[in-house]
């Protein structure tokens, strides 16, 4: 039940205010002072309180000041009377939700309040979905390879220079560029992500760029592309190595110009968007191989940041793990499991191919699947073992090798091996991709790289 604290010095006023709102079913307070007030909110919170201007000692207005240094989490209605109205507009932008004229008229006085409350309740939900949001997008560890991370994301932040990401597949590339965003001049602004290589080549400029009516068929309308959508803020090139040549020398241009044009559209539009690119691939390589603009790597590339893959910060893996078995538990509304020692040393020692996204993957798998309240080394067969560094397997699945009196190139081992690996884990998963990807810790658009690259055709897919 919402309470209310009704502050005026006339007690016809309160009596009749207190006395409509609890008919409303409202809990209601009344006092005839500033000071009363802000003693009654010390000691209990209330939802909204309804304040006059006009009271003896402290005024409404320096009362409301008061309320606002305290942090007081309610919402606040002002009592105006005519000559008051000039006063009550400045209440409004110290803060407060509304003001009601006197003579007070009961009925707008209730709809003013229950209007204040779905307010109230709008930001606390907002504030919860922020707080979860948050804890989702956080840079898990103390390491001291995490230390350095933060370290350059704190230094590169407050600039407005072009970041590039560099890492592994599942290492939090994502979390870095958000973390640059959030803690940069910009991040009252979007932040808007583009996944270079899950847009088909031929959207993908269209996505970008948007496109103007007629363009093409199925363009109905005008469409703003992403950079447009991240005027005033940043912009997120995900996967930026999988990006075509033609795309490449367009987006060289918005970034030398700032200046860019829809698809099949004339006029030019300015946007201002600092540009964050990341990738897994070495794109020096790409360039050797003509696949990626030597320019504009070096117009990306001015804050070059490396995101170490989970094996080189294996003391993070404890935190890591408490960190997504609570927000598993919050997401499928269970207890937490605690994870035995011998259950964390397990976790320590195993390889992660998939790196973070693979073990967040893992503790919701265990959250599920585990029935008991802790989890052990029992649970954690399926990882296989790898006190080495190297590739772990589940156990029973693949026999061991035996070396030829001919032994071959390791490159060659290492593809044989991942080939049979893929297989045994879309044999696994009856051709399920999705389900292939999960396992093997990789992105659906990476498998079928590899997949393509070691000539194993899909069986199905699903949409």
């Amino acid at each position: 039940m919402a309470s209310i604290l009704v502050v005026d010095d006339e007690p016809g006023v309160r009596s009749s205010v207190a006395g409509v709102l609890r008919d409303e079913g409202f809990e209601v307070e009344a006092v005839g002072t500033g000071e009363d007030c802000l003693d009654r909110v010390a000691q209990h919170s209330y939802d909204v309180i309804v304040l006059d201007i006009w009271l003896p000692g402290i005024d409404g207005l320096i009362t409301l000041q008061r309320l606002k240094e305290r942090e007081v989490d309610a919402q606040v209605v002002i009592i105006s009377g005519h000559g008051n109205i000039e006063s009550a507009v400045r209440a409004i932008k110290m803060g407060a939700f509304d003001f009601i004229e006197k003579p007070l008229s009961l009925e707008k006085t209730v709809l003013v309040v229950r209007n204040a409350l779905r307010q109230r309740d709008l930001e606390s939900e907002n504030r919860a979905l922020r707080a979860r949001v948050d804890r989702q997008f956080t840079m898990i560890g103390d390491s001291a390879v995490m230390r350095r991370l933060r370290e350059q994301v704190a230094m590169a932040a407050p600039t407005n220079g072009r970041v590039l990401i560099l890492g592994e597949n599942g290492t939090g590339k994502e979390l870095v560029a958000r973390a640059v965003h959030q803690s940069s001049r910009r991040r009252a602004g979007p932040f808007v992500e583009v996944n270079c290589a899950a847009i088909p080549e031929e959207l993908i400029e269209s996505e970008l760029f948007g496109h103007a009516r007629g363009a093409f068929t199925g363009a109905v309308a005008d469409k703003p592309g992403r950079f447009e959508q991240a005027h005033g803020g940043t912009i997120f090139l995900d996967e930026i190595g999988d990006m075509s040549l033609k795309t490449q020398a367009k987006v060289l241009r918005v970034l030398q110009e700032q200046v860019m044009e829809r698809v099949g559209g004339t006029q030019r539009i300015r946007v201002d968007v600092r540009v964050l690119a990341a990738t897994n691939k070495d794109l020096t390589v790409e360039i050797r191989e003509g696949r990626f603009r030597e320019d504009l790597y070096f117009r990306l590339n001015v804050i070059p940041i490396f995101v170490p893959p989970l094996r080189e910060r294996r003391d993070d893996i404890p935190l890591l793990a408490e960190h997504f078995m609570a927000l598993m538990a919050a997401e499928y509304g269970r207890r937490p499991k605690r994870f035995a020692p011998e259950a964390i040393a397990r976790l320590q020692h195993y390889a992660w191919p998939g790196n973070v996204r693979q073990l967040r993957n893992t503790v919701e798998r265990l959250i599920i699947m585990v029935a008991a309240d802790t989890i052990t080394a029992l649970d954690l067969a399926f990882l296989g073992r790898d006190d080495n560094g190297g590739m772990a397997v589940w156990p029973g699945e693949l026999p061991t090798p035996s070396l030829s009196p001919t032994v071959g190139k390791l490159a060659e081992a290492r593809d044989q091996f991942e080939r049979e690996y893929i297989l045994r884990a879309l044999s696994a998963s009856q051709g399920n991709m999705s389900r292939t990807a999960d396992i093997l810790g990789l992105e659906r658009s990476n498998l079928y790289k590899k997949m393509r690259a070691f000539g194993i055709a899909p069986k199905r897919d699903e949409n």
